[in-house]
This record gives C-alpha cells, sequence and structure tokens, in this order.
C-alpha cells in the first residue's frame, strides 16, 4: 500500500461506507461510497490514489491529484494556520499541509507555489516543502541526453532566464533570448534539452530542434491559416517581435516553416501576408 501515488487495488469486501480495496499482501484501505459506482463488486481491480484523510484514516480516492510522491508542482494556497499553509492539490475534502518549517520566503493565500511532494517518515502522510533543492539536482549519471523531450515545471525567475525542472528530476535553464513567447512560475509544459554541459548544467528550449521543429512549425502555420479563414498577416518580411507575438516562433523558424509550405505549393505570399493558394 503505497502512500502517495496512484495504484491498482482489487476489491476485497463491501461495506456500508465504500468498498474495502486490497493490495498484493492482504492490506486493506477504504475507497468512500462517494468514489465508488454501482457496478464495482469484489475481485475488480480499480485505479486509486492513497493518502490521509483529515482525521488522519489511510482513504482512497479515484480522482486524480495535481501532484504525487517525488513530484513538483505549482500549487494554489486556499488557506493559512499558524502551524502552515493549506494547498490545492486536486483532491476533494482535503488539502495539503505545507509546514511552516517547509516554507522559504512566506506563502501568500490564493497565489501559487512551487512545491515538492514527499511522505513524512514518522506519520506516513504527504507533505509539501518549498525547498525543493535537496530533492531536484544534476549528478552523474543524467537521466536525459542531447534532443530529448521532458516535462517542464517553471520554478523560478533569474535575471537571464528561468530556472525550470525537468521529469522531476533535473534543474535546467530556459533563456530568455531562446522564448518566443511568454511563461509564468508554476507553468508545466514540454520542452527538448538543447544542451548538457561537462558540469552537469542542461539547457532546455520549449521549441523542438532540427528539422522536427520545422515539421511542428509547419502544422502550426497551416493550423493558423485555418483558423484565419486562409490568411495571415505575416511574411518572411515580418518583424521578428511581430513573428514571436503572433507565432510563438523565432524569425528563423518561421521562414523555414513558411519555405516548407511555399516549396509544397500550398500558400503563396502577399505584401500584407501569406494566403492559402485557392483563396
Amino acid at each position: 500500500m503505497r502512500t502517495g501515488e496512484m495504484q491498482i487495488l482489487k476489491v476485497g469486501r463491501i461495506s456500508d461506507f465504500g468498498l474495502y480495496l486490497v493490495d498484493e499482501e492482504g492490506a486493506e484501505v477504504l475507497l468512500p461510497n462517494r468514489f465508488t459506482r454501482l457496478d464495482m463488486k469484489e475481485g475488480d481491480s480499480v485505479e486509486v490514489f492513497v493518502y490521509h484523510d483529515s482525521e488522519d484514516r489511510l482513504v482512497a480516492s479515484t480522482e486524480r491529484p495535481l501532484i504525487k510522491a517525488g513530484e513538483v508542482a505549482a500549487l494554489k494556497v486556499v488557506d493559512k494556520s499558524i502551524h502552515g499553509a493549506f494547498l490545492d492539490w486536486g483532491l476533494s475534502g482535503k488539502h495539503l499541509f505545507l509546514p511552516n518549517r517547509n516554507q522559504q520566503g512566506g506563502v501568500i493565500a490564493g497565489q501559487l507555489t512551487v512545491v515538492y511532494m514527499y511522505i513524512d517518515e514518522r506519520t506516513g502522510r504527504c507533505v509539501a516543502t518549498n525547498k525543493i533543492k535537496p530533492f531536484i539536482y544534476n549528478d552523474d549519471p543524467l537521466t536525459v541526453k542531447y534532443g530529448d523531450e521532458v516535462d517542464v515545471l517553471v520554478a523560478f525567475e533569474t535575471p537571464i532566464g528561468y530556472r525550470v525542472v525537468i521529469n522531476n528530476r533535473h534543474w535546467a535553464m530556459i533563456y530568455k533570448n531562446q522564448l518566443f513567447r511568454p511563461i509564468h512560475i508554476g507553468e508545466r509544459c514540454r520542452g527538448w534539452v538543447r544542451k548538457i554541459t561537462e558540469d552537469m548544467r542542461i539547457d532546455v528550449s520549449l521549441q523542438q530542434q532540427g528539422l522536427a521543429e520545422v515539421e511542428t512549425s509547419v502544422v502550426k502555420l497551416e493550423e493558423m491559416l485555418a483558423k484565419g479563414g486562409g490568411r495571415l498577416g505575416l511574411n518572411d518580411k515580418s518583424d521578428p517581435k511581430d513573428v514571436a507575438r503572433l507565432t510563438g516562433m523565432s524569425k528563423k523558424v518561421f521562414k523555414r516553416a513558411l519555405g516548407m509550405l511555399l516549396k509544397q505549393g500550398k500558400v503563396r505570399q502577399t505584401e500584407i501576408g501569406i494566403e492559402i493558394i485557392g483563396k
């Protein structure tokens, strides 16, 4: 029975309060009635998240939380007390606790805060911490390589860019001069490893590299043309800032994608932009 994780358990018995689920070792946990269906029966397999409720009882839920043990996420602060703060982690009727000792710089109700979730060794409960640096590191061997697609969580802003957590494991950097759309603290998106230095520093881009980036950008331009009635107010003479603002691409990538569409005979350029041939 793994606290803080999604897992598949079997229905062991039915009670007035819900279904008792069992793991392979016979340990039980209650799935309350509000998470059950009428067609559930003994022996059925159910995917659930296991955690402690407000009365410190181990319970299961079919809801998927915004964060699991060993992950980093940006969660909204919904309440504060003298002991700490409470975060919305996507489970109804239960908030994730962020103790005062785990806070860094203070948190404000109603705002997002970036946290790591771990299981307290003494109580077995799910706990959040703003002090994520001890859990995220770039030791050898790294679990990523150049060109890998990675999950990105924007953690901090710096004068030159944004420090991000990739795959809940490593620190990486997105430089401002490599950004062609706005991003914000707490945003989760996908990115690609563009550089790894000898001292294990990782640079990430929100755009694919090489031909894959161009092919993705071609699809995006075609979608924008379709939504714009077959026309787009950009061409290869447009200002790079306008290109970045409207498409989220660099001028270089935009021109390469446009060139591919022109070569395929799908579009033509005009003085004010591009349009699908036949429009």
